[in-house]
């Protein structure tokens, strides 16, 4: 499953649209995943789907500066043993889908179900993907290649991070916020949802 999964996850960062949906119906049964634009929808989704001790929480790529208006900042640091082990009754562990793990944080760990929040820092478009920066107020592009390929593989990191499965919420943006403006937004969950993820409400 952890193979099909990152093969999966490699089509679609690599824009193979039609090998990333063929593997999606390969491994969407076992593993399902599923596309939100609302973030309580998303943890919502998250708890009715984990069962006993089964372990879940948010996980962003720690360019994703403009979710901060969902309550979720990147630059806050997490302690990952806290956010890894403690119980559902601790405000700093993972349970309680507050703080989110960066890619940084997730390396070579697993969780059983992740949120993955998408920000405008990868955005899709016709001609694949495009990189960004948030430098001051506003989103710069990215043009150097080690750093659009690192921006990629942050992503990649964070889609595979889950053993049971996972939603991925992408904002709906907020047309009086040049920052978060829905047509940002829009092409990524457009994107995925022509892949095969089903959105729910």
């Amino acid at each position: 499953r952890a193979e099909n999964v990152s093969a999966f996850v490699n089509a679609l960062l690599d824009c193979e649209r039609q090998s990333a949906s063929e593997l999606l119906k390969t491994i969407r049964r076992r593993f399902p995943i599923v596309l939100t634009r609302n973030l309580e929808t998303a943890k919502e989704w998250i708890r009715s789907q984990a069962r006993g001790s089964e372990r879940y929480g948010l996980v962003s790529s720690s360019k994703a500066l403009r979710l901060k208006p969902h309550a979720i900042d990147v630059r806050v640091n997490i302690d990952p043993v806290l956010w890894f082990l403690n119980g559902p009754d601790d405000t700093r562990s993972s349970y309680y889908l507050e703080d989110a793990a960066t890619e940084f944080q997730v390396q070579g760990l697993e969780l059983d179900w992740t949120c993955v929040t998408w920000d405008a820092d990868l955005r899709f478009t016709d001609g694949g993907w495009s990189y960004h920066d948030f430098r001051g107020n506003k989103w710069t592009c990215v043009n150097q290649t080690d750093a659009r390929t690192y921006l990629k593989n942050a992503y990649r990191v964070l889609l595979t991070r889950a053993r049971q499965g996972m939603v991925i919420f992408v904002p709906p943006g907020d047309e009086r916020d040049a920052t978060r403006w829905p047509e940002l937004y829009e092409p990524i969950s457009s994107y995925l949802q022509e892949v095969g993820i089903p959105s729910i409400d």
